[in-house]
């Protein structure tokens, strides 16, 4: 395939830095990379860059994976893994966003952020369980996740993750407020 110099870099992106190129599982190695982009986000522990990380980052899926379908002659490849990366930040909410410390434990509106390096250090079962139920989820695709997959280019491509990741944050949300 003969590529301008800018679909290249488009299709680096949408292929997840190549990740995406893995010849068994590409999503599940675009969503380790997308792990590593959510640590990336947490790692000063700021929530306004953590939350402007994800809202940046769901145009850019939108575009590189509707190019990529373009350049690639294929609807939604395999191969297109930008929205697991993009989707797993937001598969971690739950997870790094807790309760605040007083007033019996925090009220609804009150939320700390966990770090980078307090995940990997004290939550590294729960980035675990993160990553393996955006996997079931993102396979799985319980309604309305595969019907999400019909909207047009890079919008089917991308939102399906995002509703992935919000399942995911539903059951995250149960499990810790259990473990509360």
């Amino acid at each position: 395939m003969n590529l301008l110099p800018r679909d290249r870099f488009l299709l680096w992106i949408a292929q997840g830095f190549w990740a995406g190129r893995v010849p068994v599982a590409p999503g599940t190695a675009g969503s380790l990379v997308g792990i590593v982009w959510m640590l990336l986000l947490a790692w000063p522990g700021n929530a306004v860059l953590y939350i402007v990380g994800i809202l940046l980052s769901i145009p850019i899926s939108v575009y590189t994976s509707a190019r990529a379908e373009k350049l690639l002659g294929k609807t939604d490849p395999g191969s297109v893994v930008i929205d697991e990366i993009i989707a797993l930040p937001i598969a971690g909410l739950a997870l790094i966003f807790i309760p605040a410390p007083g007033n019996g434990g925090g009220s609804m509106f009150s939320f700390q952020m966990l770090s980078a390096g307090e995940l990997l250090s004290h939550h590294a079962l729960g980035l675990g369980m993160v990553f393996l139920l955006f996997r079931f989820f993102d396979v799985l695709k319980p309604w309305p996740i595969g019907v999400s997959q019909k909207l047009p280019g890079g919008w089917g491509i991308t939102i399906d993750d995002i509703l992935a990741a919000a399942y995911v944050n539903i059951v995250m949300a149960v499990w810790l407020a259990f473990l509360r």
